[in-house]
């Protein structure tokens, strides 16, 4: 049902518009002068306005400009008497849909009302209708289309309209982040903040202070109120990027934290409360982390209301076409070339490759390539597999060397491995853990567990 607000300081004239469109089926609200009807507007949000020009304080233009402030799509109709006409075609200028003049006809009136609410919904729908095509575009440029990807966007679109919470599960670069800010942008919440924090980045003894917050003089450093990731994302969504990565100790206040929906400040005696839609992330197999004791299992069935498991790269290969086009294109651009297309050699060499760093890595390699390319089409020289660990070949002793197990071999092996990884990123360390679908925390672990120098 359509919701109008009239506007006229005349209480008869108030009576008679509100008993005619009434009958026509449509919501009535009304106002004498223009400080109620900006009240009313901002209260009930109405379709649109009848709006008399001579009010008293507040004039009908300047209603006018207000009511545009608080929505620029407000249909309004100025209603004049015929000496002010003029001011009737200023307020068209000024963004008022039509005017009407008194004396006015009934059904003409009643006319001028659903054209007006008509071309709105037009309006509407073809606005709809872009925003999803323009959703579609963006989803196949960021993920591609196959089976897999077209079920995953079936989950997002069920899933997204609810308040519950989700587990994305899935290797380095595969779209973890883009499927949370997806689920957000689809829900209710979009009009709130979206935090994102990641778990493996945050020292441990910083945990709760970025989750929850602190008071002014909490603990050494603490020069000053720091609001949490909670209260950021109050109202909103909270991404746990990596959740499986945050301590056990840390794990127990967050779970207590969704359960009872308030946190306090380290430092803090006063309970605040806050109202966040949980996502969670995480590169590991979360049932076997949660079997082999590693993460909390309360925590982890709290937050499994929906669990959505990206697949890899190669193994929906059929997207690779479409995702190595867009990334030409967002390429040229970025370096001001103008390659055209891939070769068949060059197509061929990344449709058989295998993808440990999954859509990140095939990001990276083809800005690379645009780079290095001097023709109109990418060459297969020219697409350099930088994770050239798939060809690595570990080099196992003939037979175990006395005092030597099982498992200083798997050490001697994954030291390789690392040491490999850092030499192809160029010493660094973020992005050697990416060619080895680690996160950064865990390699640190990692390499010092290894007796590596950090």
């Amino acid at each position: 049902m359509d919701k109008i607000l009239i506007v006229d300081d005349n209480t008869d004239m108030q009576f008679l518009l509100s008993n005619i469109l009434r009958e026509e089926g449509y919501e009535i609200f009304s106002a004498g002068n223009g400080l109620r009807a900006i009240q009313e507007a901002e209260r009930h949000r109405p379709d649109l306005v009848l709006l008399d020009i001579r009010l008293p304080g507040m004039n009908g233009l300047e209603v006018l400009e207000k009511l545009k402030k608080i929505d620029s799509e407000l249909l309004v109709i100025m209603i004049t008497a015929f000496g002010d006409v003029k001011s009737a075609v200023t307020a068209m200028k000024n963004g008022a849909y039509d005017y009407i003049t008194k004396p006015f006809d009934n059904d003409e009136l009643v006319l001028n009302i659903k054209k007006a609410l008509k071309t709105k919904h037009l309006s509407e729908e073809v606005q709809n209708l872009r925003v999803q095509l323009d959703d579609k575009q963006k989803i196949v440029k960021t993920m591609g289309e196959s089976p897999q990807i077209k079920k995953i966007i079936k989950q997002v679109d069920l899933i997204a309209p609810t308040n519950m919470s989700v587990i994305i599960q899935g290797k380095s670069g595969t779209g973890k982040e883009v499927i949370a800010n997806m689920i957000h942008a689809k829900s209710l919440r979009r009009n709130k903040p979206f935090v994102a924090v990641d778990c493996g980045a945050i020292p441990d003894t910083l945990v709760e202070s970025e989750l929850f917050g602190h008071e002014k003089g909490a603990f050494t450093g603490a020069d000053s109120l720091k609001k949490g990731k909670f209260e950021l994302a109050n109202g909103g969504t909270l991404l746990l990027d990596e959740l499986t990565n945050l301590p056990f100790d840390a794990q127990a206040k967050l779970l207590r934290a969704i359960e009872e929906r308030k946190i306090t400040h380290i430092g803090g005696k006063k309970p605040i409360p806050v109202d966040v839609r949980i996502i969670a992330t995480t590169n590991l197999d979360i049932i076997q982390t949660v079997n082999e004791g590693k993460f909390r299992d309360d925590l982890f069935h709290r937050l499994n209301e929906f669990q959505i498991t990206l697949p890899l790269l190669r193994e929906r290969k059929e997207d690779i076409p479409v995702l190595a086009r867009n990334f030409l294109k967002e390429s040229n651009k970025a370096l001001r070339k103008n390659i055209r297309d891939f070769s068949a050699a060059a197509m061929n060499r990344l449709m058989n490759y295998s993808w440990p760093g999954n859509i990140r890595e095939l990001k990276h390699v083809i800005k690379r390539a645009v780079l290095l390319e001097e023709s109109d089409k990418i060459t297969p020289e020219k697409i350099i597999l930088n994770a050239g660990l798939d060809n690595t070949e570990i080099q196992l002793p003939g037979k175990l060397e006395d005092g030597e197990t099982f498992d200083d071999i798997i050490q001697k092996v994954e030291k390789d491995l690392i040491l490999k990884a850092i030499e192809l990123a160029g010493g660094n360390k973020s992005k050697a853990a990416e060619i080895l679908n680690l996160n950064r925390k865990t390699l640190y672990r990692k390499m010092k567990s290894l007796g590596m120098e950090l």
